[in-house]
């Protein structure tokens, strides 16, 4: 049996919000593009961090959400363009530097960069 939930999406980006109603058996981004919101995506397949969210209450489930550590699911992310509600939720956008960031600044170096090598800040 199909459920169908209340979502409310606050994009930070244009600082709107929307509130959809979702079936727990389509994908939250889909839903929320045919009820008329404009969100941030890219690939819609769970492979970026592009639709990525926040949750600030509710359950949600993303299993094809590769763009994601683990890590940061536990912190509360998620993807949209993969996520089925699971009950009432509210989301916020997030900046997709920032997630990118977080789950991988670690790997990277800080600092500007020119061809490889670190700048001078003279």
């Amino acid at each position: 049996m199909t459920r169908t939930y209340k979502v409310r999406i606050h994009n930070r980006q244009t600082d709107t919000y929307h509130t959809i109603q979702a079936q727990d058996d389509r994908y939250i981004l889909h839903t929320a593009e045919n009820q008329g919101a404009d969100l941030p995506f890219l690939c819609r397949n769970g492979a970026c961090t592009s639709c990525a969210v926040r949750v600030l209450s509710g359950e949600l489930e993303q299993d094809q959400a590769m763009g994601l550590s683990p890590q940061l699911r536990e912190k509360g992310y998620a993807l949209l363009c993969v996520s089925h509600a699971k009950s009432d939720l509210e989301v916020e956008t997030q900046d997709e530097d920032e997630v990118y960031e977080q789950q991988f600044g670690k790997y990277f170096g800080k600092g500007r960069v020119f061809f490889g090598l670190p700048l001078d800040e003279d």
